[in-house]
């Protein structure tokens, strides 16, 4: 693989993908470059307050964008077989280091919640990497499901529990819900019984509820969206806070960088509630436009799931529309009060390098099942080595005729 098939802005084999694929290509970047925008506009405040340097999280989000880019184009350089056998691997090695999280002393705490590992001065969050493998494995449990035996099943929705429990623990409630419904609903496309269905949507529901009873600031969070209006000084400030700088942005916005509520009104502004931000600077108008290109991404994947070539692609492709497009749905929900608050980032806009990456991932794979779904997208490694061996010996022959 040379260099520049890393770059895709400059490879010109990208001509020969797949519409699906060129056009999802596109719009993920469109997406990337947007939410690079807003970021920089969310964070420069409270990066100059904290830091002295208004462009710290802005640069740091460039960082964990070019190594997500790396992991991007290999996902979409690397025949999708080859990102299945290893996927099981990267589960269980994003699961151990979520149970480290949880050994007192190890994890960082920040908020309360403990889910991030500290590797030097780098922070990741396994809940979030892990997305994308979960996908993965399970579209390949899910989609050969008649051909494995009760054991291999068991087994592996066994692990899938420890991960969503794991999580939970953490606590995480909204990122296991995410993982929960994601999973829920591979298995429901890939046409699972009913009554599996059903008892595993039940379970999930109890265990959420007994959170949420368990856990007294996930329960005031649920009060609180119910009418935030009763305390808007404590549980209901963050969703009082957002819904004014939503409301403020009018028709057309305040404009670019002179959003109100991001100076230090509004909290953690340019993470979960980066929306309102985006909401405020370009008003309705904006954030129709934004939302007609998500539905857009999701059009376009839902049409390469329906030309994916085996069930099991069908099923990535479907797991992974859920993961960026259902979060960022979700997001939007939490900041206009349509949902309880949750952490749930927006992909391609929060600021976190473990987002961004898991985004870049999923969207990666996308884009890979777009391009095998084309038969002339799918050659060989074998055929690749011949291709170019012939390229020599014809270049070879036509040195020696001149």
């Amino acid at each position: 693989m040379a260099l520049r098939d890393l770059i895709l802005l400059v490879n010109p084999s990208a001509r020969e993908w797949a519409m699906e694929a060129r056009l999802l290509k596109w719009l993920t970047f469109l997406w990337m470059f947007i939410g690079l925008a807003v970021l920089f506009s969310a964070s420069y405040p409270s990066a100059d307050a904290e830091y002295g340097d208004g462009l710290y999280y802005f640069k740091r989000q460039l960082i964990w964008v070019v190594l997500g880019l790396v992991g991007f184009n290999l996902q979409v350089r690397s025949p999708l077989r080859y990102v299945l056998g290893i996927a099981q691997w990267f589960v269980l090695l994003l699961l151990g280091f979520i149970l480290v999280t949880l050994i007192p002393g190890v994890g960082t705490t920040v908020n309360g919640a403990t889910r991030w590992l500290a590797l030097g001065p780098v922070p990741l969050q396994p809940s979030e990497l892990i997305k994308p493998f979960l996908v993965l494995q399970s579209a390949r449990i899910f989609g050969q499901w008649e051909r494995l035996t009760w054991r291999f099943r068991l087994i592996w929705l066994g692990i899938f529990g420890v991960v969503l429990l794991a999580i939970l623990i953490q606590p995480n409630l909204s990122t296991a819900a995410l993982c929960g419904m994601t999973l829920w609903l591979v298995a429901l496309a890939a046409g699972l019984p009913f009554t599996y269905l059903g008892g595993t949507a039940l379970s999930g529901f109890l265990l959420a509820l007994v959170s949420i009873s368990i856990k007294e600031y996930q329960r005031r969070r649920v009060m609180s969206f119910l009418n935030p209006w009763a305390d808007p000084m404590r549980d209901g400030y963050q969703l009082v806070q957002s819904l004014l700088a939503v409301g403020s942005g009018g028709t057309w916005g305040s404009g670019f960088g002179l959003s109100q509520q991001k100076l230090f009104y509004l909290p953690i502004q340019y993470t979960d509630f980066i929306f309102a931000v985006f909401a405020e600077e370009f008003g309705f108008a904006g954030s129709v436009l934004l939302l007609l290109m998500i539905m857009a991404y999701a059009t376009l994947a839902l049409l390469v799931a329906m030309k994916a070539r085996t069930t099991v692609h069908r099923l990535v492709a479907i797991g992974t529309m859920i993961l960026i497009v259902g979060q960022s749905l979700l997001n939007i929900g939490v900041a206009t009060g349509v949902l309880p608050t949750t952490g749930l980032p927006f992909p391609f806009f929060s600021y976190g390098g473990s987002s961004m990456i898991a985004s870049l991932l999923s969207a990666g794979l996308l884009i890979r099942v777009a391009r095998e779904s084309s038969t002339a997208e799918v050659v060989s490694l074998q055929g690749r080595r011949q291709s170019a061996a012939e390229r020599r010996r014809m270049r070879q022959r036509q040195q020696a005729q001149k």
